[in-house]
């Protein structure tokens, strides 16, 4: 059958939709405080001080796993940029909704959004954490992607913000906190790394977003939401976002030297500060941001939010 442009299945349009998620919760739940709160208190800035923590445990340990020497966790880092990019390099002959067969990354995951801890002004509000799960589910579209950070299930449409390919890892040792390995016993092991904490994140730019399909510089997003205004400051002292404990747990066939099964977990905490929205003056609001992609995706969920089948 003849090829079709790709349709825009989970690239850019799905990315903003993810950018949108958090202005849009954050906005309502600024909003909310005056309907459902009690009396205003004294806003709090969130300037503590935001501590890059290894969670991986145990420690990584050298040794032989799986056939395989890492004397350090350099040599983890780079035994998994080796084994991404010849994953990455294969692709897989998929039918779309229309029929077509496609040209996909062999290797497509799944993804879930969830967020936890909103907070107004410091402060949990019941009655807006309920409404947080109706709002994410019906702004966040689960998209199909190749292992991250990309923003695309075909080769040929992974790119960066400037239009640079994403086809192979852009990791380097310097990014990573932490790792560790383990051998699984049956030709595979696993590592689990954490990459550095990161401000900001890009994908494809920085340590975070070597690793993880990150959120981008959202100050754009809120930039253009026309009643919100700063009691001081600007965006970019206003809105935060802080990218820490995150990891990547991935299996790999070490004969061939591919990754099976992998899940990543981004952690990232989105804060405001001195917000004027209409009536509200100098609130403030945080939230967490768990964004998870299991690889392989299923049949189940390729069919249901894509509408696309292994050929």
């Amino acid at each position: 059958m003849a090829k079709v442009k790709v349709k825009d299945n989970s690239g850019l349009a799905k990315f903003n939709r993810f950018l949108t998620v958090v202005v849009v919760i954050l906005l309502v739940a600024t909003i909310g405080i005056v309907i459902f709160s009690a009396p205003k208190v004294a806003v709090k800035e969130d300037n503590s001080e935001v501590q890059d923590v290894s969670v991986i445990d145990p420690a990584f340990k050298a040794g032989t796993y799986g056939g395989v020497e890492f004397g350090s966790e350099e040599d983890v880092v780079n035994y998994y940029i080796e084994c991404y990019n010849k994953t990455k390099a294969k692709t897989a002959a998929y039918i779309d909704g229309e029929g077509n067969t496609q040209q996909y990354y062999a290797m497509l995951g799944e993804e879930t959004l969830n967020i936890e801890d909103l907070l107004i002004d410091g402060k949990e509000n019941g009655t807006i954490s309920s409404l947080v799960p109706g709002i994410a589910g019906g702004l966040f579209t689960p998209g199909l992607n190749g292992l991250p950070p990309s923003r695309s299930a075909d080769p040929n449409n992974d790119k960066d913000n400037d239009g640079a390919s994403l086809l192979t890892s852009r990791l380097v040792p310097e990014d990573i906190l932490a790792t560790n390995v383990v051998d699984n016993g049956d030709g595979t092991i696993t590592l689990t790394i954490q990459p550095k904490l990161t401000e900001m994140s890009v994908p494809g730019m920085d340590s975070q977003g070597h690793f993880f399909m990150t959120l981008g510089d959202i100050s754009g997003v809120v930039d253009g939401i026309t009643p919100l205004s700063w009691a001081s400051g600007d965006t970019a002292s206003n809105v935060l976002c802080h990218y820490t404990g995150g990891t990547g747990v991935i299996k790999i066939d070490t004969a061939s030297g591919e990754i099976t099964e992998a899940d990543y977990h981004l952690v990232v905490k989105v804060v405001v500060q001195h917000a004027n929205i209409a009536v509200i003056k100098d609130k403030g609001a945080s939230l967490t941001i768990k964004f998870d992609t299991h690889y392989p995706a299923s049949a189940d969920y390729m069919a249901k939010y894509k509408n696309v089948k292994l050929a």
